[in-house]
């Protein structure tokens, strides 16, 4: 009876552990699912040609009640994160001192991907760039957000390698904090300039965010493994 009894109590987390398990190993088909349905609802708005009510209410929080003389120079900096000079130099950097075969060309092959496929689908949509609220002057098309899908790609590249090869140590943890903080500001920037609707910085993560976990299964350990096991803090 006792046995039947404990059976009975470790099936449901014998079936959340088994869930678990299976959710980990397809973590990555997961990701695109979900990635790909919230693009491709995104995209069917857009092609109707009206503004979301998502794109309205963050208008109203970003541009209407939180601009200020003191903030703007402070989104100007982190949208400029995203910025081509920057991303030379972090690459440069990464080049120098990341480990693995060619840690540069790793994220110099993610950033060219990610362009020409962002060029390619805002050709492909045509969503004019929002009018009237601008604070920065911006040219092409709007959807999905360039400066987004950049970010995205970068700096969560940046985090797939920190988690893979950097010690189990908190500085792991901060790090790749860090820059999904990074990340989700370049977003935030996007829309407090002016410069684009909340669904094109939604959209733009959603690709990158797909291309990643594609990239970083395929392509990227071609790039950085290392032959050595990474280094555990812990004894």
């Amino acid at each position: 009876m006792a046995d039947i009894e404990t059976g009975g109590a470790q099936g449901p987390r014998d079936i959340a552990r088994g869930a678990l398990g299976l959710l980990r190993q397809n973590l990555r088909v997961v990701i695109v699912l979900v990635c790909t349905l919230v693009f491709l609802a995104l995209l069917g708005e857009v092609a109707e040609g009206e503004i979301m009510r998502l794109d309205t209410m963050a208008y109203q929080l970003f541009v209407e009640r939180l601009r200020s003389d003191a903030l703007t120079p402070v989104m100007e900096g982190v949208t400029s994160l995203a910025s081509v000079v920057v991303l030379a130099v972090m690459a440069a950097v990464i080049a120098a001192l990341a480990p693995g075969k060619a840690p540069g060309w790793c994220v110099t092959v993610n950033l060219a991907c990610v362009v020409a496929l962002n060029t390619l689908l805002k050709v492909i949509v045509q969503r004019p760039r929002p009018e009237g609220f601008r604070l920065v002057a911006e040219s092409g098309y709007s959807f999905p957000s360039g400066h987004s899908m950049v970010a995205m790609a970068f700096f969560g590249l940046l985090i797939w390698m920190i988690w893979r090869y950097h010690r189990r140590d908190a500085m792991r943890v901060v790090w790749c904090a860090f820059f999904a903080v990074v990340i989700v500001l370049v977003g935030v920037s996007r829309i407090y300039l002016g410069v684009h609707y909340a669904s094109d910085v939604i959209a733009g993560f959603c690709v990158s965010l797909a291309w990643l976990a594609f990239y970083t299964r395929v392509v990227a350990p071609l790039f950085v493994a290392v032959d050595a096991p990474r280094k555990d803090a812990r004894p």
